[in-house]
Order: structure tokens, then sequence, then C-alpha cells
């Protein structure tokens, strides 16, 4: 069964080549969104099941607060970022974090790892 995930990314090439990866793996993109609003109004409006949150947004360092909201409302969270450093304490009900650059590859184990089709975690998947 495809996951519907949202991307919360503020570079647009980076969102949408997420975007394409997880379409490509058959899983469904509920969107693309650049700020703290924006990924909450999204998600209000459908729920996803995986969030994949960058800490560095258009309105500045609120990735954790976006990711620490979802979680809380049951969403597998992973952060993806440069500098996994910035998420400097876990975010509490957060899954975890993945290095940026992240390829399709990547995206297709942790995606399975997040919905249970393997137990194993991707090497590169840092858990919380």
């Amino acid at each position: 069964m495809p996951a519907k995930i949202l991307i919360v990314e503020d570079e647009i090439i980076i969102g949408m080549e997420t975007e394409a990866a997880i379409e490509d793996l058959g899983h469904t993109s509920l969107g693309i969104a650049a700020t703290e609003a924006e990924a909450l109004q999204m998600a209000a409006a459908q729920l996803p099941d995986i969030a994949f949150v960058d800490v560095n947004l258009a309105d500045g360092p609120t990735g954790p607060r976006v990711g620490a909201a979802l979680a809380e409302r049951g969403v597998a969270v992973v952060f993806l970022t440069a500098n996994p450093r910035t998420i400097a304490k876990q975010v509490a009900k957060a899954v975890g974090v993945l290095d940026k650059p992240v390829a399709e590859t990547e995206l297709g184990k942790v995606i399975a790892f997040l919905t249970a089709q393997t137990t194993q975690p991707p090497p590169r998947l840092r858990l919380f």
C-alpha cells in the first residue's frame, strides 16, 4: 500500500527531486511545504503517514517545531538535513535524521522501514 508523504523543504529543486523519487517508488506525495504554516496547513488537510522535514525552512529554523507537531499527531517524521548536528536534541516522537543528499534508493529503504516492510533501519538513518 502506498504511503502518503509530506515533504517539508524550502529549496524547491530538492523538494521536487524528493517528490519525484517518492512517486517513482510508488508512493503518494501530499506536496511540498516551504514554511511551518504551509506544512501544518497541508497536514491538517490530509494527514500524512510520513513526513520528510528539513530543519531550516523559508521562515527560519522551524523544521523541528513542524516535526514535533506532526509526530504528536502520529506521523512518522524523519529529518533530512545537510547538517544533522543542527538537530541539537531529539525531537519527541520523531524517528530520526538522515544526512542530505539522499538518493532514491536510500529514500526507498527509509520508507520500507517506516512502513514496516523491513525491520532493519537503513545504515545512514540515525534513529532518535
